[in-house]
C-alpha cells in the first residue's frame, strides 16, 4: 500500500513538473511549404476557459524543489523499514535517469541543432521542388498561350501555299517558251559558229593552194623571177613608177580570179549537202544531250519531239 501511494505521489510530481516545462525546449517545425487549404484557414471555435490551478508541488503552489527534501525524508524510513527495497532494478533505473538527464543537459542543444538543420534542409528541398514544378507549369502555360493562334497560322500558311501554286502554274506555262527560245538561240549560234569555221577553213585552204601555185610558177618561170627581182630593187631604191603592178600580187590575183571562174562553173551541191549533213548530225547530238524540245531533219528543218 505504501508502495502504491509512493508511486502515485511520484507520478503526480512528474506530471506537475512537466506542466512547467518551457515551450522552447520542445520546438515544432512546419514542413508544409504550400498554402493552407480553405478548411484549414477557417476559424476554429473558441476553446473553453481553462480552470485556474495554483501549480507547484501537488497543486499547493509550493516550488517543486520542496519535493527533494520531502522525498529524502520519506526515503529514509521507507528504506530502513524495508518499505522500498533498493535492488538492481533501482540501480538500473537510477543509471538510466542519470543518462537521460546528462543527455538532456549536455547534448540537448546539439540534438536540437541537428534536427533543426535536417528540418531546414528538407524544407529547402521541398521549396526547390515546388519552384521547379511552378516553373514547368508556367512554361506550359506560356506554350499553351502561344498556341492559341495556331489555327490562324495554319490558315495563313495554306493561303500562302495556294498563292505559291498559282504563281508556279503561271510560271510553268511561260517557262517552256523561254526554254524553247533559249534552245533556238543556241542552235542559231552554233550554225553561225559552224559557218564561220567553214569559211575560215576555206580561206586557209585557198590561200595555201594559191601560195603553192604562185610559188611553183615563180620557180619554173625565169621571166617572173626577173620581173619580181626588178620590182623589188625598184621598190628598195624608190624608183618604182606609179601604177606599176607587183608581179607577185598580180600572180595571186590571177590565181584567185581563175579559182572564182572555176568555182562558178561547178554547182557545189554535193559539198554543200555533205557540210549540211555533218552540221545537222552535230547539232542533233547537242540537242539530244541537252534535252531540246526539237531536232533537225535531214533537210535541216526543225521538228518538235512528241
Amino acid at each position: 500500500m505504501l508502495r502504491s501511494a509512493a508511486s502515485v505521489a511520484a507520478r503526480r510530481t512528474l506530471l506537475n513538473s512537466s506542466k512547467g516545462t518551457p515551450a522552447c525546449l520542445a520546438p515544432k517545425v512546419n514542413f508544409h511549404a504550400s498554402s493552407k487549404r480553405d478548411e484549414d484557414a477557417a476559424p476554429t471555435p473558441a476553446a473553453p476557459a481553462p480552470t485556474e490551478s495554483k501549480g507547484g508541488l501537488f497543486g499547493t503552489g509550493l516550488s517543486e524543489w520542496y519535493a527533494l527534501p520531502i522525498g529524502m525524508t520519506l526515503a529514509v524510513p521507507a528504506i530502513k523499514l524495508d518499505w522500498y527495497v533498493v535492488n538492481e532494478e533501482t540501480q538500473l533505473a537510477a543509471v538510466f535517469v542519470a543518462f537521460c538527464v546528462a543527455c538532456y543537459t549536455q547534448g540537448g542543444d546539439a540534438l536540437y541543432n541537428t534536427l533543426n538543420e535536417r528540418a531546414e534542409t528538407l524544407l529547402k528541398e521541398h521549396n526547390e521542388a515546388e519552384d521547379k514544378v511552378i516553373a514547368a507549369l508556367e512554361q506550359k502555360l506560356d506554350f499553351l498561350k502561344a498556341n492559341q493562334n495556331m489555327v490562324n497560322d495554319f490558315e495563313a500558311i495554306n493561303a500562302l501555299r495556294e498563292e505559291s501554286y498559282v504563281c508556279l502554274n503561271a510560271a510553268g506555262a511561260i517557262k517552256p517558251q523561254h526554254d524553247f527560245k533559249a534552245q533556238v538561240e543556241r542552235m542559231l549560234n552554233m550554225i553561225a559558229q559552224e559557218e564561220a569555221n567553214v569559211t575560215e577553213k576555206t580561206k586557209i585552204a585557198i590561200m595555201q593552194e594559191a601560195t603553192a601555185a604562185v610559188t611553183e610558177k615563180f620557180t619554173t618561170s625565169k621571166e617572173l623571177k626577173k620581173a619580181a627581182l626588178d620590182a623589188a630593187i625598184a621598190q628598195i631604191k624608190g624608183s618604182a613608177k606609179e601604177g606599176t603592178v607587183d608581179p607577185v600580187r598580180a600572180e595571186f590575183s590571177n590565181f584567185l580570179k581563175a579559182k572564182a571562174e572555176a568555182a562558178s562553173k561547178i554547182s557545189g551541191d554535193e559539198e554543200m549537202l555533205a557540210q549540211r549533213a555533218a552540221m545537222v548530225a552535230k547539232m542533233n547530238a547537242v540537242a539530244k544531250s541537252e534535252g531540246f524540245f526539237f531536232e533537225l531533219g535531214a533537210d535541216g528543218k526543225p521538228t518538235m519531239k512528241a
